[in-house]
């Protein structure tokens, strides 16, 4: 039996598989997100742990799990999560989604070596830039640094006592060599940085640990060894069988991902596509990501007073957009713009918008959001034929209809979709404590598919050529 832990933004996931990759028990724990200043965005490290404990005292108290050999760990990327001497956080861990560093992230962006060595833009929400930040604003966290740790890794340094990342996850750090898989001495040291301060790299599928003894006991596990894991992207492929070349995923989640998996190393940081290590040896992914997915239809429940649910519950079969439109840009974007300034807009609202005609431009908003990243995803080259459907979002029929006449592809979604990094976890968990190769990283079996409506593929494109045009200008007015 296997484990696998998904530390997402707003809850850490647990699931217990069999050799057959049948899930046998789960268990979630919601976790909350602060917010002290604009484009901040941080968590407690503490909290992380203390779901983990309850996520895998729960487990162990559904099923017999004496017999796990192997737990993976996935987990939101580009946290930067700072820790002393003494392994304690330095301060509250600033996530993916917190933009304060854009000036930091434009600078460093200004040197061609980080482009160059990383195949990648500096992007506000990466590690590098945020830790520039604490640099110049916090000063004397700055100078106490031991180790500069991923959200998932301080989770397995908690289970294991090891300060050890992987691949994929250290790839949007943009302190990698993503080409080579090893840190830059170069690039550390232009963050006033040193590889001391950096955990060890093992491959996503690589053994970085065994649980710790007393933990063990504590929890009634045996001291299974630890996977390298995976970014919670990466994880998310690993889990839908997103490993060969050409095969991709989209994800709906907070964010909105659109992963293509490469059997080899194809940069082009101009189109702000993100190109990371994928979690098994000698291959990579591309990835068009939107900050604000259904967290876009989150912030709409938030202002209408209304559940999300009950927003979309009866908006029937996809309709032709009409003119009002969303952009859905909360806290900024990045493929393709790269902007971390750019804030959401409703256009053309008029007496007859309602919540349910601003929830279905909001479905739209999003969609369109989607194909820019795979215009972007097209201009490296790679061409996505289909997808399978990720994340919470993809439970709406009707949403996954409106995005598959909008990109042009079928979308399939998995029977166990929701806990997609989840189940990768703890494949790669298999692997490490195995040997087992990607092989096992199959295709889940598909509940359902939506493909592409022809009588709105026409109107969904002139929607998004719209879309696209209301950016230009709202571009220019900030």
């Amino acid at each position: 039996m296997f484990i696998g832990l998904d530390l997402g933004t707003s809850s850490l996931k647990a699931i217990l598989i069999n050799d057959a990759h049948e899930v046998l028990a789960e268990h979630a724990v919601p976790l909350s997100v602060q917010r002290p200043g604009t484009g901040w965005s941080e968590q407690d490290p503490q909290s992380w742990c203390d779901a983990a404990v309850q996520a895998l005292g729960a487990l162990a108290a559904a099923h017999d799990c004496s017999g796990v050999a192997g737990i993976g760990l996935s987990g939101h990327m580009h946290g930067a999560t700072l820790i002393g001497a003494d392994d304690a956080p330095l301060r509250p861990c600033m996530l993916w989604n917190d933009t304060r560093s854009h000036v930091q992230a434009a600078a460093m962006d200004a040197r061609p070596q980080f482009r160059e060595i990383t195949g990648n833009i500096v992007f506000p929400g990466f590690t590098a830039p945020k830790v520039e930040w604490v640099r110049e604003n916090e000063r004397s966290v700055f100078d106490r640094i031991a180790k500069v740790l991923l959200p998932k890794d301080y989770l397995r340094l908690f289970l294991t006592g090891e300060h050890v990342s992987e691949m994929s996850d250290a790839a949007g750090t943009a302190w990698l060599n993503t080409g080579t898989r090893d840190w830059s001495d170069e690039l550390l040291a232009a963050c006033h940085l040193g590889r001391a301060q950096m955990p060890a790299l093992v491959e996503g599928s690589e053994v970085s640990g065994r649980l710790r003894a007393d933990l063990a006991a504590e929890l009634g596990l045996p001291r299974a060894v630890v996977a390298g894991g995976a970014g919670d992207n990466a994880a998310a492929a690993i889990g839908a069988g997103v490993v060969r070349d050409g095969t991709a995923f989209l994800s709906l989640g907070t964010s909105g991902v659109l992963f293509a998996a490469n059997d080899g190393y194809r940069p082009d940081p101009e189109t702000a596509v993100h190109t990371f290590c994928h979690a098994v040896p000698d291959t990579w992914h591309q990835m068009g990501v939107i900050l604000a997915a259904t967290d876009a239809l989150e912030w709409l429940a938030r202002l209408t007073g209304q559940p999300a649910a009950d927003l979309t519950r009866d908006l029937g079969n996809v309709q032709a957009p009409g003119r009002t439109l969303f952009l859905p840009y909360l806290g900024g974007e990045r493929t393709p713009h790269n902007d971390a300034a750019i804030r959401g807009q409703f256009l053309h609202l008029d007496h007859a918008t309602d919540a349910r005609a601003a929830a279905r431009a909001v479905l739209q908003g999003v969609s369109y959001a989607f194909a820019d990243c795979n215009l972007a995803l097209g201009a490296t080259g790679t061409r996505i034929e289909s997808a399978l459907a990720l994340g919470g979002g993809a439970r709406s029929d009707h949403w996954l209809s409106m995005l598959a006449s909008t990109l042009g592809f079928p979308l399939e979604v998995p029977q166990a979709g929701d806990f997609g990094a989840a189940l990768g976890a703890a494949r790669l968990g298999q692997m490490a404590a195995t040997g087992a190769g990607a092989e096992i990283a199959a295709k889940p079996p598909i509940a359902r598919s939506m493909a592409p409506d022809p009588a709105l593929s026409d109107a969904m494109a002139d929607g998004h050529a719209r879309y696209r045009a209301a950016y230009a200008v709202i571009r220019d007015l900030d």
